[in-house]
Protein backbone atom coordinates (compact mmCIF):
# COMPACT_ATOMS: atom_id res chain seq x y z
CA UNK A 1 0.00 0.00 0.00
CA UNK A 2 1.34 3.46 -0.81
CA UNK A 3 0.41 7.11 -0.74
CA UNK A 4 1.63 8.61 -4.00
CA UNK A 5 1.27 12.19 -5.10
CA UNK A 6 2.64 13.47 -8.39
CA UNK A 7 5.80 15.54 -7.95
CA UNK A 8 7.15 17.02 -11.17
CA UNK A 9 9.96 19.00 -9.54
CA UNK A 10 13.44 18.69 -11.09
CA UNK A 11 14.68 16.99 -7.91
CA UNK A 12 11.96 14.36 -8.02
CA UNK A 13 12.50 13.77 -11.74
CA UNK A 14 16.25 13.39 -11.20
CA UNK A 15 15.77 10.78 -8.49
CA UNK A 16 13.13 8.98 -10.55
CA UNK A 17 15.65 8.76 -13.40
CA UNK A 18 18.25 7.36 -11.03
CA UNK A 19 16.00 4.71 -9.49
CA UNK A 20 14.58 3.69 -12.85
CA UNK A 21 18.16 3.07 -13.95
CA UNK A 22 18.91 1.21 -10.73
CA UNK A 23 15.96 -1.08 -11.40
CA UNK A 24 17.33 -1.92 -14.83
CA UNK A 25 20.91 -2.36 -13.59
CA UNK A 26 21.51 -4.49 -10.49
CA UNK A 27 25.16 -3.39 -10.58
CA UNK A 28 24.19 0.22 -9.90
CA UNK A 29 26.44 1.73 -7.23
CA UNK A 30 25.15 1.40 -3.69
CA UNK A 31 27.43 4.19 -2.49
CA UNK A 32 28.55 2.41 0.64
CA UNK A 33 25.24 0.80 1.63
CA UNK A 34 26.78 -2.69 1.55
CA UNK A 35 29.97 -1.80 3.40
CA UNK A 36 30.50 -4.15 6.39
CA UNK A 37 30.69 -1.20 8.80
CA UNK A 38 27.34 0.12 7.52
CA UNK A 39 25.69 -3.29 7.79
CA UNK A 40 27.10 -3.72 11.30
CA UNK A 41 25.73 -0.34 12.39
CA UNK A 42 22.18 -1.28 11.39
CA UNK A 43 22.40 -4.81 12.76
CA UNK A 44 23.48 -3.50 16.16
CA UNK A 45 20.85 -0.77 16.11
CA UNK A 46 17.96 -3.07 15.20
CA UNK A 47 19.07 -5.63 17.76
CA UNK A 48 18.68 -2.89 20.36
CA UNK A 49 15.28 -1.94 18.90
CA UNK A 50 14.16 -5.56 19.11
CA UNK A 51 15.14 -5.71 22.77
CA UNK A 52 13.52 -2.41 23.75
CA UNK A 53 10.29 -2.30 21.75
CA UNK A 54 7.41 -4.64 21.04
CA UNK A 55 6.16 -4.26 17.45
CA UNK A 56 7.75 -0.82 16.97
CA UNK A 57 6.35 1.66 14.49
CA UNK A 58 9.25 2.47 12.15
CA UNK A 59 9.67 5.08 9.42
CA UNK A 60 12.61 5.13 7.01
CA UNK A 61 13.29 8.43 5.29
CA UNK A 62 14.72 8.75 1.76
CA UNK A 63 14.49 4.98 1.68
CA UNK A 64 15.62 4.40 -1.91
CA UNK A 65 15.30 0.73 -2.80
CA UNK A 66 15.06 -0.37 0.83
CA UNK A 67 18.57 -0.96 2.20
CA UNK A 68 17.49 -0.14 5.77
CA UNK A 69 14.29 -2.17 5.44
CA UNK A 70 16.38 -5.16 4.43
CA UNK A 71 18.57 -4.85 7.54
CA UNK A 72 15.52 -4.41 9.79
CA UNK A 73 13.81 -7.49 8.41
CA UNK A 74 16.97 -9.57 8.80
CA UNK A 75 17.27 -8.67 12.50
CA UNK A 76 13.77 -8.07 13.88
CA UNK A 77 11.56 -11.07 14.50
CA UNK A 78 8.18 -11.25 12.85
CA UNK A 79 6.80 -9.40 9.81
CA UNK A 80 7.27 -5.66 9.35
CA UNK A 81 3.61 -4.89 9.87
CA UNK A 82 4.13 -1.22 10.77
CA UNK A 83 7.04 -0.05 8.63
CA UNK A 84 6.74 3.08 6.47
CA UNK A 85 9.15 4.14 3.74
CA UNK A 86 9.27 7.72 2.46
CA UNK A 87 11.03 8.94 -0.68
CA UNK A 88 10.60 11.83 -3.10
CA UNK A 89 10.86 9.33 -5.97
CA UNK A 90 7.80 7.28 -6.90
CA UNK A 91 10.14 4.86 -8.69
CA UNK A 92 12.04 4.25 -5.45
CA UNK A 93 8.84 3.59 -3.51
CA UNK A 94 7.59 1.23 -6.22
CA UNK A 95 10.88 -0.62 -6.06
CA UNK A 96 10.93 -0.98 -2.29
CA UNK A 97 7.34 -2.20 -2.27
CA UNK A 98 8.11 -4.84 -4.89
CA UNK A 99 10.89 -6.08 -2.62
CA UNK A 100 8.90 -5.76 0.61
CA UNK A 101 5.14 -5.86 -0.11
CA UNK A 102 4.24 -5.45 3.58
CA UNK A 103 5.85 -1.99 3.75
CA UNK A 104 3.70 1.14 3.52
CA UNK A 105 5.10 3.64 1.01
CA UNK A 106 4.78 7.42 0.97
CA UNK A 107 5.97 9.61 -1.91
CA UNK A 108 6.79 13.00 -0.41
CA UNK A 109 9.40 15.70 0.03
CA UNK A 110 10.99 14.97 3.41
CA UNK A 111 11.15 18.69 4.17
CA UNK A 112 7.36 18.74 4.47
CA UNK A 113 5.96 15.35 5.38
CA UNK A 114 2.19 14.75 5.24
CA UNK A 115 2.31 12.83 8.52
CA UNK A 116 1.18 13.55 12.07
CA UNK A 117 3.84 14.16 14.70
CA UNK A 118 4.84 11.87 17.59
CA UNK A 119 3.49 8.74 15.91
CA UNK A 120 6.61 6.59 15.33
CA UNK A 121 8.90 4.75 17.72
CA UNK A 122 11.84 4.69 15.32
CA UNK A 123 12.94 6.95 12.46
CA UNK A 124 15.90 6.00 10.27
CA UNK A 125 17.75 7.24 7.22
CA UNK A 126 20.84 6.05 5.39
CA UNK A 127 22.66 8.45 3.07
CA UNK A 128 19.44 10.17 2.09
CA UNK A 129 17.83 12.72 4.37
CA UNK A 130 20.79 15.12 4.16
CA UNK A 131 20.11 15.66 0.44
CA UNK A 132 17.09 17.69 1.51
CA UNK A 133 19.18 19.82 3.90
CA UNK A 134 19.68 19.52 7.63
CA UNK A 135 16.32 21.18 8.27
CA UNK A 136 14.72 17.96 7.02
CA UNK A 137 16.15 16.13 10.03
CA UNK A 138 14.16 18.41 12.33
CA UNK A 139 11.04 17.65 10.29
CA UNK A 140 11.62 13.95 10.88
CA UNK A 141 12.45 14.48 14.55
CA UNK A 142 8.92 15.75 15.17
CA UNK A 143 7.49 12.41 14.04
CA UNK A 144 9.05 10.47 16.92
CA UNK A 145 7.00 9.74 20.03
CA UNK A 146 8.51 10.24 23.49
CA UNK A 147 10.78 7.31 24.24
CA UNK A 148 11.47 6.80 20.55
CA UNK A 149 14.76 6.98 18.69
CA UNK A 150 16.28 8.58 15.62
CA UNK A 151 19.09 6.71 13.79
CA UNK A 152 20.90 8.27 10.85
CA UNK A 153 23.90 7.59 8.67
CA UNK A 154 24.91 10.83 6.95
CA UNK A 155 27.50 11.65 4.32
CA UNK A 156 30.72 12.86 5.96
CA UNK A 157 32.76 15.54 4.17
CA UNK A 158 35.95 14.04 5.62
CA UNK A 159 35.01 10.53 4.55
CA UNK A 160 36.02 8.10 1.88
CA UNK A 161 32.62 8.09 0.17
CA UNK A 162 32.80 11.87 -0.22
CA UNK A 163 36.26 11.63 -1.76
CA UNK A 164 35.11 8.93 -4.16
CA UNK A 165 32.16 11.06 -5.27
CA UNK A 166 34.33 14.15 -5.69
CA UNK A 167 36.83 12.15 -7.76
CA UNK A 168 34.03 10.68 -9.89
CA UNK A 169 32.54 14.11 -10.51
CA UNK A 170 35.93 15.52 -11.51
CA UNK A 171 36.58 12.57 -13.82
CA UNK A 172 33.23 12.84 -15.62
CA UNK A 173 33.54 16.60 -16.01
CA UNK A 174 37.04 16.30 -17.49
CA UNK A 175 35.88 13.60 -19.88
CA UNK A 176 32.95 15.76 -20.98
CA UNK A 177 35.19 18.82 -21.40
CA UNK A 178 37.55 16.76 -23.57
CA UNK A 179 34.55 15.67 -25.71
CA UNK A 180 35.71 12.06 -25.69
CA UNK A 181 32.29 10.67 -26.61
CA UNK A 182 31.41 13.23 -29.35
CA UNK A 183 34.84 12.75 -30.94
CA UNK A 184 34.48 8.97 -30.66
CA UNK A 185 31.08 9.15 -32.36
CA UNK A 186 32.54 11.26 -35.18
CA UNK A 187 35.48 8.87 -35.58
CA UNK A 188 33.22 5.81 -35.76
CA UNK A 189 30.84 7.49 -38.20
CA UNK A 190 33.69 8.30 -40.59
CA UNK A 191 35.37 4.95 -39.93
CA UNK A 192 32.27 2.93 -40.78
CA UNK A 193 31.79 5.09 -43.87
CA UNK A 194 35.42 4.43 -44.92
CA UNK A 195 34.81 0.69 -44.47
CA UNK A 196 32.02 1.07 -47.03
CA UNK A 197 34.34 2.83 -49.49
CA UNK A 198 34.04 6.50 -48.53
CA UNK A 199 36.99 8.90 -48.47
CA UNK A 200 39.45 7.70 -45.80
CA UNK A 201 40.81 11.23 -45.28
CA UNK A 202 37.72 12.19 -43.28
CA UNK A 203 38.21 9.17 -41.03
CA UNK A 204 41.89 10.01 -40.51
CA UNK A 205 41.00 13.58 -39.56
CA UNK A 206 38.32 12.42 -37.11
CA UNK A 207 40.72 9.90 -35.53
CA UNK A 208 43.32 12.66 -35.12
CA UNK A 209 40.80 14.90 -33.34
CA UNK A 210 40.09 12.08 -30.87
CA UNK A 211 43.74 11.67 -29.80
CA UNK A 212 43.85 14.55 -27.24
CA UNK A 213 40.64 13.24 -25.65
CA UNK A 214 42.22 9.78 -25.36
CA UNK A 215 45.19 11.36 -23.59
CA UNK A 216 42.77 13.09 -21.22
CA UNK A 217 41.15 9.75 -20.38
CA UNK A 218 44.56 8.30 -19.59
CA UNK A 219 45.39 11.33 -17.44
CA UNK A 220 42.12 10.93 -15.53
CA UNK A 221 42.95 7.31 -14.71
CA UNK A 222 46.47 8.26 -13.65
CA UNK A 223 45.06 10.90 -11.30
CA UNK A 224 42.07 9.08 -9.83
CA UNK A 225 42.69 5.40 -10.49
CA UNK A 226 41.29 3.11 -13.15
CA UNK A 227 38.02 2.41 -11.35
CA UNK A 228 36.96 6.02 -10.79
CA UNK A 229 33.33 6.85 -11.59
CA UNK A 230 32.23 3.26 -10.97
CA UNK A 231 34.53 2.08 -13.77
CA UNK A 232 32.91 4.32 -16.39
CA UNK A 233 36.20 5.85 -17.57
CA UNK A 234 38.21 2.62 -17.94
CA UNK A 235 35.22 0.79 -19.42
CA UNK A 236 34.56 3.41 -22.06
CA UNK A 237 38.27 3.79 -22.83
CA UNK A 238 38.75 0.04 -23.35
CA UNK A 239 35.50 -0.47 -25.25
CA UNK A 240 36.23 2.31 -27.75
CA UNK A 241 39.77 1.00 -28.32
CA UNK A 242 38.51 -2.57 -28.83
CA UNK A 243 35.72 -1.58 -31.19
CA UNK A 244 38.04 0.69 -33.12
CA UNK A 245 40.59 -2.08 -33.65
CA UNK A 246 37.87 -4.50 -34.84
CA UNK A 247 35.50 -2.09 -36.52
CA UNK A 248 34.45 -4.52 -39.24
CA UNK A 249 33.11 -6.89 -36.56
CA UNK A 250 30.53 -4.42 -35.24
CA UNK A 251 27.21 -3.09 -36.48
CA UNK A 252 27.51 0.70 -36.96
CA UNK A 253 24.02 1.43 -35.61
CA UNK A 254 24.66 -0.51 -32.40
CA UNK A 255 27.99 1.18 -31.68
CA UNK A 256 26.68 4.68 -32.35
CA UNK A 257 23.49 4.10 -30.37
CA UNK A 258 25.50 2.83 -27.39
CA UNK A 259 27.76 5.90 -27.40
CA UNK A 260 24.87 8.35 -27.78
CA UNK A 261 22.90 6.70 -24.97
CA UNK A 262 25.92 6.84 -22.68
CA UNK A 263 26.47 10.49 -23.56
CA UNK A 264 22.88 11.21 -22.52
CA UNK A 265 23.28 9.41 -19.19
CA UNK A 266 26.43 11.21 -18.08
CA UNK A 267 24.78 14.49 -16.99
CA UNK A 268 22.47 12.56 -14.66
CA UNK A 269 25.40 10.69 -13.15
CA UNK A 270 27.43 13.89 -12.75
CA UNK A 271 24.44 15.59 -11.16
CA UNK A 272 24.10 12.78 -8.66
CA UNK A 273 27.79 12.97 -7.72
CA UNK A 274 27.46 16.74 -7.33
CA UNK A 275 24.41 16.30 -5.10
CA UNK A 276 26.26 13.82 -2.91
CA UNK A 277 29.21 16.17 -2.50
CA UNK A 278 26.92 19.08 -1.65
CA UNK A 279 24.99 16.98 0.87
CA UNK A 280 28.07 15.88 2.80
CA UNK A 281 28.33 17.38 6.30
CA UNK A 282 31.46 18.73 7.94
CA UNK A 283 32.33 18.38 11.63
CA UNK A 284 31.06 21.84 12.58
CA UNK A 285 27.66 21.32 10.97
CA UNK A 286 27.33 17.87 12.55
CA UNK A 287 28.04 19.20 16.03
CA UNK A 288 25.54 22.00 15.48
CA UNK A 289 22.93 19.42 14.45
CA UNK A 290 23.53 17.44 17.63
CA UNK A 291 23.16 20.61 19.71
CA UNK A 292 19.91 21.49 17.99
CA UNK A 293 18.48 18.02 18.64
CA UNK A 294 19.42 18.34 22.30
CA UNK A 295 17.48 21.60 22.44
CA UNK A 296 14.47 19.74 21.01
CA UNK A 297 14.45 17.21 23.82
CA UNK A 298 16.76 14.54 22.44
CA UNK A 299 19.59 12.74 24.18
CA UNK A 300 22.48 11.93 21.85
CA UNK A 301 23.30 8.24 22.30
CA UNK A 302 25.84 8.23 19.50
CA UNK A 303 27.25 11.11 17.49
CA UNK A 304 30.57 10.30 15.87
CA UNK A 305 32.17 9.16 12.63
CA UNK A 306 31.39 5.64 11.45
CA UNK A 307 34.83 4.42 10.44
CA UNK A 308 36.21 1.93 7.97
CA UNK A 309 38.24 -0.31 10.32
CA UNK A 310 40.54 -1.38 7.51
CA UNK A 311 41.64 2.18 6.76
CA UNK A 312 40.79 4.02 9.98
CA UNK A 313 38.97 6.69 7.99
CA UNK A 314 35.38 7.86 8.33
CA UNK A 315 32.72 6.48 6.06
CA UNK A 316 29.82 8.49 7.45
CA UNK A 317 28.44 10.32 10.44
CA UNK A 318 26.57 7.98 12.78
CA UNK A 319 23.82 9.64 14.82
CA UNK A 320 21.52 7.89 17.26
CA UNK A 321 19.31 10.05 19.49
CA UNK A 322 16.55 9.23 21.98
CA UNK A 323 13.54 11.49 22.52
CA UNK A 324 12.80 12.10 26.17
Amino acid sequence: MSDQKSDSSPIAESWDTYWQGARRSPACSSEGSSHPAVLSFWEEFFETVGNQYDAPKIIDIASGSGAVVERARSVLSGPLTDFTCVDISASAINMVQRRFPEVHGVVADVRSLPLDGARYDIATSQFGIEYAGLEAIHEVARLIAPGGQLALLLHNRAGGIYRQCAASLDAIQKMQDAKFIPYSIAMFEEGFAACRGADRAKYDAAAKRLVPAVRTMESIMMQHGKHVADGTIIGLYNDVRRMHSRMLNYEPAEVLSWLKNLEGELPTYAGRMSSMCNAAIDAKAFEQLCDELRSEGYTILRGDPLKNPDRDQPLAWALVAAKT
